[in-house]
């Protein structure tokens, strides 16, 4: 069998010494690893520009105008109505009808409400002693964002069809944002507008 040898004292010192030098130098090279470590690197967080909103307007002004009280431009919340618009204005005159006006109308700024515009009365042409009835006329101006199906009547070859037609089409694409857009109206056409594009507004 193998036998340990024995070691005499001074041996055995020698042997601690050198066990003991290389767990220092060890150690020492350890650290030195360490320390030429390159540290890892620190990660940059961008920030992103801070942007702020532009605040909805709080007010819009609108122009009343007609048979009311006190025509004039007025401020009012954004979200008022056309009824509010008219009750700003000091409301109708008296025997004036409302009836034309979508009084639940939501108001954009800049618009016009005319109150107590109603079709321009002519003379049937059948002859003296006849009476008079509603028609068309020549020289009636028309909002087309806010006239309503009867206003948009006094405009030649618009009748009872078409002047529907073109509320519904403002319904489903909003306010008209120049006159010639109403050109777009199925059934309205380039034509008639040119006969009656002297009597548009917006």
């Amino acid at each position: 069998m193998f036998e340990i040898p024995s070691f005499t004292d001074i041996q055995r010192r020698a042997i601690y010494m050198v066990l003991g030098s290389a767990l220092a130098l060890g150690a020492l090279f350890f650290s030195l690893a360490q320390g030429n470590a390159s540290p890892s690197p620190i990660p940059k967080v961008s920030l992103a520009p801070i942007v702020e909103a532009t605040p909805a307007p709080a007010s819009i002004i609108v122009d009343v105008a007609g048979r009311v009280l006190h025509p004039n431009i007025y401020t009012l919340p954004v979200g008022s109505r056309a009824a509010d618009a008219i009750s700003a204005a000091g409301g109708a005159l008296k025997g004036v009808a409302l009836t034309d006006i979508n009084l639940a109308h939501v108001l954009f700024d800049g618009e016009q409400i005319v109150v107590g515009a109603p079709p321009v009365p002519v003379k049937s042409s059948q002859g003296r002693g006849s009476t008079s009835k509603i028609g068309k006329s020549s020289t009636a101006v028309v909002n087309i964002n806010t006239a309503s199906a009867a206003q948009l009547q006094v405009l030649a070859g618009v009748g009872p069809v078409m002047a529907g037609k073109i509320v519904a089409y403002r319904s489903a694409h909003g306010r008209f944002s120049a006159i010639d857009e109403i050109a777009k109206v199925p059934g309205f056409g380039r034509a008639k507008f040119a006969i009656i594009k002297s009597q548009l507004r917006i």
